[in-house]
């Protein structure tokens, strides 16, 4: 059987929509347990301000536009992304010690807390799955985890570079 694969803008092929392959299906998979995540929990936040929160406790503190850039948003979006997460206390304010005109957003003591608090029921619901699984599944599953892994792990792009934007690769 031949497939038919369809170009991106960024001249990548994928097999048609309506042929399988791998890439249909880890992308259904992958955003259905995602969904099913947030669907059986009990987190409030909305996945851009958890994904923000998050980014600035790898990063440490970020500008706004910082942020924005490497979340893929818009400025304004942001912002009100980071106005949700003040309202809850975990994200603060302070003075860019570099530039008197810009200020920096860092995570609080309560932030890391929501954010380790989230991290413990997104685990839970992922073992709940995973507690369903025959041996030979999970077993397939834990061999599938360095390639999966290497799957959003930007560090090392195969499509022509780092563009320093946004943490995505890129030509």
């Amino acid at each position: 059987m031949t497939t038919s694969t369809v170009p991106d803008s960024q001249g990548a092929t994928a097999p048609a929509a309506d042929e399988p392959g791998v890439a249909p299906r880890l992308r259904l998979v992958v955003g259905r347990l995602n969904r099913r995540m947030r669907a059986e929990g009990q987190v409030d936040l909305s996945p851009l301000p958890l994904s923000a929160l998050a980014t600035l406790a790898r990063q440490g503190p970020l500008r706004l536009g910082e942020l924005a850039a490497r979340e893929s948003v818009a400025a304004p979006t942001m912002s009100r992304a980071v106005a949700a997460l003040e309202e809850r206390g975990a994200v603060a304010r302070s003075a860019d010690p570099s530039d008197a005109r810009s200020v920096l957003l860092e995570v609080t003591p309560q932030g890391h807390e929501l954010l380790n608090e989230v991290r413990r029921h997104y685990t839970r619901t992922v073992q709940r799955r995973l507690d369903r699984l025959d041996p030979a599944q999970l077993a397939a599953l834990e061999a599938a985890l360095p390639a999966l892994e290497a799957l959003v792990d930007d560090t090392h792009c195969w499509s022509g570079g780092w563009t320093g934007r946004a943490g995505r690769c890129g030509t």
